[in-house]
């Protein structure tokens, strides 16, 4: 059975508060509960984490190495400007799949530039919360 790892970078578990106007009224736990049942429907294994450090997300990036198939991963605004997530997704060497529930390349000029997005193997953005299902429905294709 294929493992995926869905990694959340900041401000990701404040979904349903923050910013409804951008990203909708479900909360991280309806998320959550989306996942693992797209997960139980296409007959995989999914570990959903969430950290607002770098840090913990390099770390558990790189504990990937040799124990999943394959990350999703939104990395919130560290996608901007982390090389050492950047750096982190290459090392592993895994297909990643980089989600964004808002089109950022229509936003602020800022979120138009992805560091992160070079270290993985495609992104989605702008498709809501469905675009970590299509992420899991690729990944679990590989």
């Amino acid at each position: 059975m294929k493992k995926i790892l869905v990694l959340n970078g900041p401000n990701i578990n404040m979904l349903g508060i923050r910013e409804k106007n951008v990203y909708g009224t479900a909360t991280y736990t309806d998320l959550c509960d989306m996942i693992r049942k797209k997960a139980d429907e296409l007959h995989i294994e999914v570990e959903i984490k969430q950290s607002n450090s770098e840090g913990q997300l390099v770390d558990w990036i790189q504990e990937c190495y040799g124990t999943v198939d394959g990350i999703v991963m939104n990395p919130g605004a560290y996608t901007h400007y982390s090389v050492a997530v950047l750096d982190a997704l290459k090392s592993v060497s895994l297909p990643a799949v980089e989600v964004h529930i808002s089109n950022i390349h229509q936003r602020e000029e800022f979120r138009h530039h992805c560091v992160t997005t070079a270290g993985c193997t495609g992104q989605i953005c702008g498709l809501g919360l469905k675009g970590y299902l299509l992420a899991l429905e690729f990944l679990a294709g590989k």
